[in-house]
């Protein structure tokens, strides 16, 4: 279960200014690739936390936006995640393009969107998704998948198909404000091209490789 990597190499040279705009390009490179059916999901991340105790925890969710503020998703404030996110704002996330060969790392400091920025992207969701955010109090334990779907019924007579549904007071969105920015490229032999954005105090950033 070994593959021989055997992409183009990242150097230094070649990076943008700084780690958003290198994201934007490797991330387009992603999304073309989705279209191809390489990849299936290129804003799928893997957001990785740690609750007051320390243990770490992870799971997939969908990048909604980034820019040179940081990088956006959208969650239920009382999940695992949130409650992590309450505890300690430091967090990881991972991008795994797998596919071709490349994966980027973000590792920076969780706050949350605004209250107008949270409602405009609430509503552009599909009428199910926001029916769903009002039904499922995220990580909590439930009694069946029943009790679930009977609740998702009872909220969605409430709010038909139409109607404007509320921004549930728990959910909402975090924008994640790098400290690092490392983009891996596969290579040949394990020889792996990783290349590290470090913000620096003045506000630029600083550029190191790493070893594979």
């Amino acid at each position: 279960m070994r593959r021989q990597y055997r992409a183009a190499g990242l150097a230094e040279p070649d990076l943008a200014a700084d780690p958003y705009q290198q994201f934007a390009r490797w991330f387009a490179d992603a999304v073309r690739a989705a279209a191809r059916g390489v990849i299936a999901e290129p804003n799928a991340m893997v957001v990785s936390t740690a609750g007051p105790d320390g243990a770490p925890s992870s799971r997939t969710v969908l990048l909604k936006g980034y820019d040179e503020d940081g990088f956006v998703f959208f969650s239920n404030h009382g999940s695992r995640k949130g409650r992590d996110l309450a505890a300690n704002p430091q967090v990881s996330l991972l991008f795994p393009w797998h596919p071709i060969a490349r994966q980027v790392i973000v590792s920076g400091t969780a706050v949350r969107t605004s209250t107008r920025e949270t409602e405009a992207y609430f509503h552009s969701r599909p009428h199910g998704s926001q029916i769903g955010a009002h039904a499922s109090r995220q990580s909590t334990v439930v009694a069946s998948r029943a009790a679930l779907e009977d609740r998702y019924a009872e909220l969605a007579a409430r709010w038909p198909e139409g109607t404007e549904v509320p921004v549930p007071p728990y959910w909402g969105g975090y924008r994640v404000r790098a400290r690092a920015v490392e983009f891996w490229q596969g290579r040949e032999n394990r020889l792996h091209d990783r290349l590290r954005y470090v913000s620096a105090p003045d506000g630029g950033w600083s550029v190191e490789r790493l070893a594979p």
